[in-house]
């Protein structure tokens, strides 16, 4: 049944009349008692009865005028969220992150986010794979990534988010740690260094050997980690030196001093495919680019 025809029976029930109902439908009486003789067709029962000067349900009329308002009642409930899920206020959306970017302005932003966009279902995977994360953009597990190093292919767009220096993590007592300046990039041949292996993070492995070739350096790698805590620990262990973003400087590790590398720089991208229709995602790009651009004016 048509749900028009169940809004047209809970009007009768609640007007008791064809002539309440028509004027409160914006139809005529005789369209309105040519509907309801429908129904009572459709269904093979006496939906009204004449009471007085007016009509009342009959008890399978009862039946159907209290089914009849659950069912409108959720079909406009259905309506308003289609709605607002094309206009990015509901809906769901999985970013995936990588750690720099919790340690930095990502924390802050997706506070924003949540009150911004509080009816939707934010949810959160961090990673320490660059390129997992861009193939899961491709594959739809993420909505959007932000990330240091995304995946070069023509089916991703990209956004420079945010850029922060690269800072050299030094074991609290080594001679390198003690200047405040920032360190020059031939430190790296001063100090073994704590890396991640190639095959969990093949971007930023290659990047931290660019910057040694680009200094001349061949460099003593001593240990490997698999995530930045681990690093860190094998840093404040006196295993070496490690090359990050800067914003992990937010973990405080005991042992550990950072120091900038002079001349170098990291940035964090958002990345989402290109031909994503999901409006919660440009939706969720606004609110971040906002954030950023809040911080720069101050307000």
């Amino acid at each position: 049944m048509e749900l028009r025809l169940l809004g047209y029976a809970v009007a009768i029930a609640e007007e008791g009349s064809i002539s309440g109902a028509a004027r409160r439908l914006h139809l005529t009486q005789p369209t309105l008692s040519r509907q309801l003789r429908e129904m009572e067709r459709q269904l093979g029962v006496t939906l009204f009865v004449r009471e007085g000067r007016g009509l009342a349900p009959t008890q399978a009329g009862q039946v159907l005028v209290r089914r009849a308002v659950t069912v409108l009642a959720e079909a406009a409930a259905a309506l308003k969220d289609v709605r607002l899920a094309a206009q990015g206020i509901t809906g769901r959306v999985t970013v995936a992150f990588a750690g720099s970017g919790i340690n930095g302005p990502l924390g802050g932003a997706l506070s924003r986010v949540r009150r911004e966009l509080p009816r939707v279902d934010l949810q959160l995977e961090e990673s320490f794979n660059d390129a997992e994360m861009s193939t899961g953009v491709l594959e739809g597990r993420y909505d959007l990534a932000v990330q240091r190093l995304p995946m070069r292919d023509a089916r991703l767009a990209t956004q420079v988010w945010w850029r922060e220096p690269l800072t050299l993590f030094l074991p609290a007592g080594h001679p390198l740690a003690h200047p405040s300046e920032a360190a020059p990039l031939t430190a790296l041949g001063q100090i073994p260094l704590v890396i991640w292996p190639r095959e969990v993070s093949p971007r930023s492995y290659d990047e931290i050997i660019a910057l040694c070739n680009g200094a001349g350096i061949v460099p003593q790698i001593s240990a490997e980690g698999r995530s930045v805590q681990t690093l860190l620990a094998l840093v404040a262990a006196k295993f070496g030196a490690a090359v990050l973003a800067d914003s992990h400087r937010a973990l405080r590790r005991v042992g550990v001093t950072p120091r900038p590398l002079a001349g170098t720089s990291t940035t964090l991208h958002l990345v989402w495919r290109a031909d994503d229709p999901n409006p919660l995602v440009e939706r969720l790009r606004t609110v971040l680019t906002a954030v950023l651009a809040d911080a720069r004016t101050g307000t």
